[in-house]
């Protein structure tokens, strides 16, 4: 029997933002914007609603006068992601 895929997962774009997250832990907005082709705001609505499962934290700081945002997985969404991959794998055979 096949078990449920994590719905926040699930998404295209949160999807990419966990993966590239996996890859490089901690990223700026506007690298993730970048990689994903994602507009501002898409990309901001699905960052709050990783952050809001405790997939990633955000933080937000200055660089030389601008504002900065950064994105960094946490332990849960990567175990998240590991077990999402697994059931993909499930999936599979």
């Amino acid at each position: 029997m096949y078990k449920d895929l994590d719905p926040i997962l699930h998404s295209q774009l949160r999807l990419a933002v966990i993966s590239l997250l996996v890859k490089n832990s901690k990223m700026e907005f506007n690298d993730l914007k970048t990689e994903t082709k994602a507009t501002a705001g898409n990309l901001s609505a699905q960052l709050k609603k990783l952050e809001q499962a405790k997939y990633i934290n955000i933080s937000k700081s200055f660089k030389n006068n601008y504002p900065l945002t950064k994105a960094e997985i946490t332990k849960t969404g990567l175990l998240a992601f590991e077990e999402y991959v697994k059931r993909i794998q499930e999936y599979l055979k």
